[in-house]
Order: C-alpha cells, then sequence, then structure tokens
C-alpha cells in the first residue's frame, strides 16, 4: 500500500527563497549618491591629503627662491640697467639701457681673455687631477698597516679653506723663498711666480694641488662599488694587474670620474678666492680670470651694471658643460633600461 502521507509531503511545494535574497539585497545596497568606503575598511582620502607629500617641499622651495632665484632675477635686471656709483642709490629709477652692458662686455672689456682664462686653465688643471686622483685611490684600495693615516694625509688639501691654500703657497713663491731654494737646488732658475710669465701655471698647480682630492674620494667610493666575485674571476684567470685596471677597474669608475670631471671644472672656473689671495688685486694679466674681472669691474670700476652682465656670461659659461653633462646621464640611463628590456 502507498502511505498517502508521503504523497502528499512529496506533492507539497517548497516555498521560493529569491525574493527573500532580493530583499536582503536591496537593504545592503548603499543608497543612490552616498559615498562608498574603499576595500579594507578605509576611508576615501580628500584631495588635501592626497597633496600632503607635496607640503613638506614648500619650506626647500622658499629656500632656493629666496637664495637662488629671487637674486638670479635681480643680476638679470641689473645686467640691463645703467648702474654705477651714482644711480646705485636708487638703482631701480636707474636709466635702462638693455644689452648696452652686454655689448660694451664683449667689445671693450677683457671678458673673451677672462672666459679664455678661466676655461683653459680649469681644464688643465682637472685633467692633471684625474689621474692622480686614481692612482690615490688605486693605491689606498687595499688594506695595509697605516692606511688610515696615509687616507687622513690624501685629504689635507681638500679640507683646507681655499683663503689658507692660497696664503701657504703665496709665501712659498715668494722670491727667495722655499720653492726657488727647492729649485735652486738643482740648478733651475724659474724666475717670479706671483708676477710674471709663471703666474698661470703657478695657478695651475696650486689649483691641482687643492683638488686633487675630490678626485681621489670619488674614484675610492666608486672602487668600493666592485664586486669581489670580479676580483676573484680576474686573479682565477691570470689577469695581469694592467689588464685588470683596465677590464674590471676601470669600467667601474666612469660614472664618479666623469661626475668628478664636471664639478671640478665648475669649481674651478668660479674659484675666486684662489686667485684673489694668491695674486692680490689687480691681478696679473696671465691671471685675470672672469671672477676676478668681474670684481675689479664692480668694486673698482663701480659699473655694477656691467659686472652684472658679467656674471650672466659666467652663468652661462657654467650651464654649458653642465648641461651636456645631464645629458649624457640621461642618454645612458635610457641605454641601460633599453637594454634591460
Amino acid at each position: 500500500m502507498i502511505d498517502v502521507t508521503d504523497m502528499s509531503t512529496a506533492s507539497t511545494p517548497k516555498p521560493e527563497t529569491r525574493p527573500a535574497a532580493s530583499a536582503a539585497g536591496r537593504a545592503t545596497r548603499p543608497a543612490r549618491g552616498a559615498e562608498t568606503a574603499p576595500a579594507g575598511g578605509g576611508r576615501r582620502r580628500g584631495p588635501s591629503e592626497r597633496n600632503r607629500p607635496l607640503w613638506m617641499l614648500i619650506p626647500g622651495g622658499l629656500l632656493m627662491t629666496i637664495v637662488i632665484i629671487v637674486p638670479l632675477i635681480l643680476g638679470i635686471f641689473m645686467s640691463l640697467l645703467d648702474l654705477d656709483q651714482y644711480t646705485l642709490r636708487k638703482w631701480i629709477a636707474a636709466p635702462f639701457i638693455g644689452f648696452a652692458n652686454y655689448i660694451e662686455a664683449v667689445t671693450q672689456t677683457e671678458l673673451f681673455h677672462a672666459v679664455w682664462l678661466s676655461v683653459s686653465y680649469s681644464f688643465i688643471a682637472t685633467v692633471l687631477a684625474l689621474p692622480i686622483g686614481i692612482a690615490a685611490a688605486v693605491a689606498t684600495q687595499n688594506a695595509f698597516r697605516g692606511r688610515a693615516v696615509v687616507r687622513s694625509v690624501f685629504l689635507i688639501p681638500y679640507v683646507l679653506p681655499s683663503f689658507v691654500v692660497a696664503t701657504v703657497w703665496r709665501t712659498m713663491f715668494q722670491p727667495q723663498g722655499i720653492v726657488d731654494h727647492g729649485l735652486g737646488a738643482f740648478g733651475i732658475d724659474p724666475g717670479l711666480w706671483l708676477n710674471g710669465p709663471n703666474t698661470y701655471w703657478a695657478l695651475i698647480f696650486v689649483q691641482l694641488w687643492a683638488s686633487w682630492p675630490f678626485v681621489y674620494l670619488l674614484a675610492l667610493a666608486g672602487l668600493q662599488s666592485v664586486d669581489h666575485e670580479v676580483h676573484e674571476a680576474a686573479a682565477l684567470d691570470g689577469a695581469l694587474w694592467w689588464t685588470k685596471l683596465r677590464y674590471v677597474v676601470f669600467p667601474y669608475l666612469k660614472g664618479p670620474v666623469s661626475l668628478a670631471f664636471i664639478i671640478g671644472m665648475l669649481n674651478h672656473i668660479n674659484n675666486f678666492t684662489l686667485p684673489f689671495v694668491l695674486f692680490g688685486i689687480p691681478a696679473p694679466h696671465d691671471v685675470e680670470l672672469l671672477p676676478v674681472l668681474t670684481y675689479v669691474t664692480s668694486f673698482q670700476s663701480f659699473r655694477f651694471g656691467l659686472s652684472a652682465a658679467m656674471a650672466v656670461v659666467s652663468l652661462i659659461l657654467i650651464l654649458i658643460p653642465l648641461f651636456i653633462y645631464l645629458r649624457a646621464v640621461k642618454l645612458d640611463d635610457a641605454e641601460s633600461q633599453g637594454g634591460k628590456k
């Protein structure tokens, strides 16, 4: 027999649960126009909070504006005025003469001669400092007894102020000074160092003595980045010391040495303290560099507008090698990223 109870239970339809689920979905759905919270339970940051890291740049930006941008704008504005000792009191109301100061600086002053002296002496001093600094870095790279003392001695010319270096060498270059006595022991009569044909080379020698430790520091930092496994592989292959330097060590020094060359050039071109203290004012014609000429034009001839034009020319002179270096670094980065891809 068939149980009637089972048949009635089986034939009874089950209640439908979809309306309840849809009702629950409508209950949890946010209202239209309401702000939804991001995943993870955090609240959405407003525009002011997203820009909060930019606020950290405000102190540096203000300092850069006050120290660099404002004086630069004032210098360019002064170069367009006929500013001298008569119009300095009310320099804003000085006669506007446009590019007349630049034309006078090019045609009636020793500007080209000063630019040539600054660039040539900076280039020679920097090029001579490169091998000395690299050789000192290679010599003090490996550990030996007294290495810390040797490294400290190498840094003495770099840590001394420029006016101290110039004062010491000015005393040594005096007639019958220690330099003349040292060369006289070998039968050499050099002549005058501070006023004569030797002034240009005296300036290069003093600049070289004071600047080569900077190359030494950057080269030593580059040598520290050489992997020890590379040295071990070169030693296992039986590479000679010159082969090891050329193909293992020197490639790591390309970046630091290039940076040292650019910074050295810019520093030497702008160096005013060393020639000013070493030779005095007025300086000999062979060492009348661009900063010295600008100083004489401004504070001895009182042609402030003309000296401002010379200062702008020196700024352009500095920007040229800096732009070339930055462009080269950008190209190297692009090539390295392309090679990795």
